[in-house]
């Protein structure tokens, strides 16, 4: 993965690279980190057992991560459940988590 695919993809670089004192391979190797993270697991899990708490921790949690990189595409769906959990809204998750699916289906392939 390189700063062009990310451009590419829809990250906003120069932010994230500027968090990370625009140090290239650390930034990089944060972003690639992304692919492992247990916090989508953990969303997924947690709203399928109906539980609003642990959804809006997870959901939480991957904000600040796709937040700080920059990582936009993945980043607005994450803030968007990330507010209705916080609100505890009782709601039919499965479009909004499928969405999110996807997005970072697309970033994984990166």
């Amino acid at each position: 993965m390189t700063l062009d695919d990310l451009r590419a993809y829809g990250a906003n670089v120069d932010d994230g690279l500027a968090r990370c004192m625009n140090n290239e391979g650390f930034y990089l190797r944060l972003v690639g980190m992304v692919a492992d993270e247990k916090g989508f697991g953990a969303l997924e899990q947690a709203l399928a057992a109906g539980d609003l708490k642990a959804g809006f921790e997870a959901a939480h949690a991957l904000k600040g991560v796709l937040g700080n990189l920059s990582l936009t595409p993945l980043f607005e769906p994450v803030n968007e459940i990330t507010e209705l959990l916080r609100a505890e809204t009782q709601m039919d998750y499965t479009e909004l988590l499928a969405k999110i699916k996807a997005e970072k289906e697309r970033f994984d392939a990166l």
